[in-house]
């Protein structure tokens, strides 16, 4: 599975970006999609995950009410719309795919830049 990841950028804080990643190759031994990011200094941290039909999402409490995590079948594109963004949001944003027990895919990260 080959991910591709983009819609990173320089926002101010309140405000809005879409993320989205496109999946190509075995996409359909793809059980889940997930976000995960890494902010400076920091571990890498869980964010959002969707099954692949798109029925069933997951979110880490401190992004619950601000993200969205939302998938376009026809597209193989799983996006990310994050809302309030604040400066602590600000971090490289990875997908991945889950194939197996966890996620072992991924893409190469978009950085998001929350700043004014």
């Amino acid at each position: 599975v080959q991910l591709q990841a983009s819609g990173g950028g320089l926002v101010q804080p309140g405000g809005s970006l879409r993320l989205s990643c496109g999946a190509s190759g075995r996409t359909f031994s793809i059980n889940r999609m997930g976000w995960f990011r890494q902010a400076p200094g920091k571990d890498r941290e869980f964010v959002a995950a969707i099954n692949w039909s798109g029925t069933s999402t997951y979110y880490a409490d401190s992004m619950k009410g601000r993200f969205t995590i939302s998938r376009d079948n026809a597209k193989n594109t799983v996006y990310l719309q994050m809302n309030s963004l604040k400066p602590e949001d600000t971090a490289v944003y990875y997908c991945a795919a889950q194939t197996g027990r966890s996620f072992n895919s991924w893409g190469q990260g978009t950085l998001v830049t929350v700043s004014s």
